[in-house]
């Protein structure tokens, strides 16, 4: 095998992101082809990572998150639109710096990982990815329960794949810092959602 994917081309359609006024938002985006590059404790960290760094830059209130082997869940508050950052400018900043530190260890540490991460176009040209193409799926959040639905349904994903027996066992996600809010990987502003006494 040359590592060439004979399938065609896939059509992405284009997201249209609603900057709406105090709307939470539930985001999920993919590793390249649904492959399952998170499964490295190195690279999740370097998600965690990544989220802090966005979070530092662009202010945003960080209400969920959960890291699967295939893809990421992020459940966050922007702010009001004219004083937020666009969603697209948050995600650019976790999912760029990511791959560009993936890529560049896979060159130095395992080039075979490459092949993996190979994007040939019908033209030739070739690129290396970590996340697939697109926005990915972005929702916005208008109801206290849809909030709450959400949180409960980022949180169950590694429970609902069985990787491991309840939702504050997986260590790469939120779920354990609604049990401890001393406990976890980063900071839930719990104060700021709806239902959740400070």
């Amino acid at each position: 095998m040359d590592g060439h994917d004979p399938s065609p081309p896939q059509k992405y359609k284009r997201l249209k992101r609603i900057e709406g006024m105090n709307d939470a938002r539930a985001l999920n985006w993919s590793c390249f082809r649904n492959q399952p590059f998170l499964e490295s404790d190195r690279f999740r960290g370097w998600v965690v990572e990544a989220i802090a760094a966005a979070r530092e830059k662009h202010g945003f209130q960080l209400w969920a998150w959960c890291i699967m082997p295939t893809h990421m869940h992020l459940m966050i508050y922007p702010g009001r639109p004219e004083s937020a950052s666009p969603v697209s400018d948050i995600l650019k900043k976790i999912k760029l710096p990511l791959a560009q530190r993936v890529i560049a260890w896979a060159k130095r540490e395992n080039p075979s990982m490459l092949d993996r991460m190979r994007d040939e176009q019908p033209n030739g040209s070739a690129s290396f990815r970590f996340w697939q193409r697109g926005g990915g799926f972005d929702r916005n959040l208008f109801t206290h329960k849809a909030i709450w639905d959400m949180i409960h349904y980022i949180h169950r994903n590694p429970v609902e794949d069985g990787l491991c027996a309840r939702p504050e066992e997986w260590p790469w996600s939120s779920a354990m810092t609604y049990i401890d809010r001393t406990k976890g990987l980063l900071r839930i502003d719990h104060e700021h959602i709806p239902g959740v006494m400070a």
